[in-house]
């Protein structure tokens, strides 16, 4: 039996009865990017308005009751929906959509098939998986290679076909149907269930599904395919968006092209000739800056070296520099007699460090230096360095190694 979301893709809200519900958990994505797992309960209704997630299409979001819907999954013949409210078998209970998600999924779904059947009847090239992405859609294609020359072609056609404003009818067809021989398709999934879903565009395309689709291709208002990637081992990835996303990228494309018109003085036709030129500057100021930041770095080096309190303990710290500067610095002084301890970075927060001097200390304080200044770092021959999140305990890493030679330390 399909779901009520199936059966009619446009329904937005209906009262359904409690089958079942049982405790469960959820494992999700939190906002750093961790997983979290979340415990509720799987509610099963009698029907549901809720698309469970399947043939690539994501699951719908929505209430019942109120309650959110934080996933929709199919068990069989059966959708499971996650909540963290139980509900009571038995209850009646209304269920609403979130109506923006799902028309815009519909608008995918749609446009896939019909940009899968045109591309296939104008160069055979065969769809072999596709993934509905949350700002653009993903189309695989079983081929190394799609010219630009064949994208300009799809889509051009495509957009003709929405013009045309054809049908798009749902149909059920019997396992032993002879017709379901003709259907494209790739395959049911092994718990399938009851009859075959058919979504059939007039005179285009006729396809096994399970998703949620518009009943005329005029709803999709407008498809744009942005371009192709390589995909997997002799795939092309064909990326496109349909309906309402391609209102929205335009708008997001409009509103930077105002501020890059903005930033760089120019109109929009002018922008990469700007831009290059900005790069080409850019790369000579950089190089300008190593050339100056390296005469700088020998020039502190040798006033080091010449000063009568060289030796013991020396230690640098400067607002600008990397791990070259610091290198150039340990380079021009020599490291037989001193413990050289360098910082580059910010006064109090995060930066780079570089302890130098002989094997053994340096091989003895670098960690303790590192652990002092609440980093990470290795080292070999003389050597330590690495980065530091704490830079405000530079003193106490100087106290370190004063402690270790016994010595007063110079300090620049």
């Amino acid at each position: 039996m399909a779901f009520r979301c199936q059966r009619d893709s446009y329904a937005r809200e209906f009262t359904t009865t409690v089958v079942s519900c049982r405790p469960a958990e959820l494992q999700t994505e939190g906002s750093k990017g961790k997983k979290e797992v979340l415990s509720g309960f799987q509610v099963v209704l009698e029907d549901t308005l809720l698309f469970p997630e399947g043939g690539g299409q994501p699951d719908d979001h929505g209430t019942i009751n109120g309650i959110s819907v934080l996933r929709v999954t199919r068990r069989g013949a059966e959708a499971d929906h996650f909540t963290q409210t139980p509900l009571a078998p038995g209850t009646e209970v209304h269920v609403q959509v979130d109506w923006e998600r799902r028309f815009d999924h519909m608008q995918q779904h749609s446009g896939q098939h019909l940009i899968t059947a045109v591309a296939d009847h104008l160069f055979g090239l065969k769809t072999t998986s596709w993934e509905l992405g949350r700002l653009r859609s993903v189309i695989e294609l079983d081929s190394p290679s799609v010219t630009s020359e064949q994208v300009a072609a799809i889509e051009q056609r495509v957009n003709e076909k929405i013009r045309d404003r054809l049908p798009v009818n749902v149909r059920e067809l019997s396992l032993d149907d002879p017709e379901v021989e003709q259907v494209r398709g790739r395959g049911l999934p092994d718990d399938h269930a009851g009859p075959i879903r058919v979504v059939t565009i007039k005179d285009v395309d006729s396809n096994m599904c399970c998703g949620t689709h518009v009943s005329n291709l005029s709803d999709l208002q407008v498809i744009k395919i942005l371009g192709t990637e390589k995909g997997k081992k002799n795939k092309t990835n064909l990326i496109f968006l349909a309906g309402n996303r391609v209102l929205k990228w335009m708008e997001r494309s409009y509103g930077a092209e105002k501020a890059l018109t903005a930033l760089l003085k120019c109109g929009a036709e002018d922008h990469v000739e700007a831009v290059r030129k900005l790069q080409s500057s850019t790369k000579l100021l950089q190089k300008n800056n190593l050339n100056l930041l390296r005469d700088l770095a020998v020039h502190i080096a040798r006033c080091l070296r010449n000063s009568p309190d060289c030796g013991g303990v020396v230690t640098l710290h400067r607002k600008e520099g990397d791990s070259e500067f610091m290198n150039i610095i340990a380079n021009e002084i020599g490291s037989e007699d001193t413990l050289l301890l360098l910082t580059v970075g910010d006064e109090k927060g995060a930066g780079l460090f570089l302890l130098a001097g002989p094997a053994e200390a340096v091989e003895t304080l670098g960690p303790r230096v590192a652990e002092v200044l609440e980093g990470k770092g290795a080292g070999k021959k003389g050597r330590f360095q690495g980065k530091a999140s704490n830079m405000s305990r530079r003193a106490e890493a100087r106290a370190l190694l004063q402690d270790y030679v016994g010595t007063p330390s110079t300090e620049e």
